[in-house]
């Protein structure tokens, strides 16, 4: 059963879509290094199942990915997923302004200008899975396929 919208983009997104997810408020500073790990600590969850929202800029376009906070975003097979054939970390300010979020709570649901989107693969493997909620100190859980369908993702292996 769906939560009331948090007052997020991504929250509102998933209540008219009647996404059952679930809201998870935590305290870590967005400037700690191991962020996810610490994220996925803070809420007593395993960090295979709390995953990170990357914006990069593959071929002057930007792309989302979201891989698990246990790796890092492979580049160039995002790049390759994405059909591209060149991959960077899109600038802070250009992911901010893109998504209308803040970095650390960068959400791939509801985003002000929807992106092209590959969600890592091991995300299927999953019942649940969690991704920011569109605000700092905020997450929100939600099936995999949920994610895939509402985002229009590509599912590719991404994880570094």
């Amino acid at each position: 059963m769906p939560k009331k919208a948090a007052g997020t983009p991504a929250t509102v997104l998933l209540t008219a879509e009647r996404v059952a997810f679930t809201l998870h408020p935590y305290e870590v500073s967005p400037d700690a290094p191991n962020y996810g790990a610490l994220v996925a600590a803070a809420l007593g969850v395993a960090p295979a199942l709390m995953f990170k929202t990357l914006v990069a800029e593959v071929d002057a376009r930007l792309v989302v990915g979201v891989v698990p906070v246990t790796g890092d975003l492979d580049l160039k097979a995002l790049a390759q997923a994405a059909g591209g054939k060149r991959a960077a970390l899109a600038d802070r300010a250009a992911a901010e302004r893109s998504s209308g979020y803040v970095r650390g709570g960068i959400s791939p649901l509801g985003q002000r200008k929807r992106l092209p989107t590959v969600i890592d693969d091991s995300a299927q493997a999953l019942d649940l899975m969690y991704v920011s909620a569109g605000r700092r100190g905020l997450q929100l859980c939600l099936a995999p396929a949920d994610l895939i369908r509402l985002t229009s993702a590509t599912v590719a292996a991404i994880r570094a």
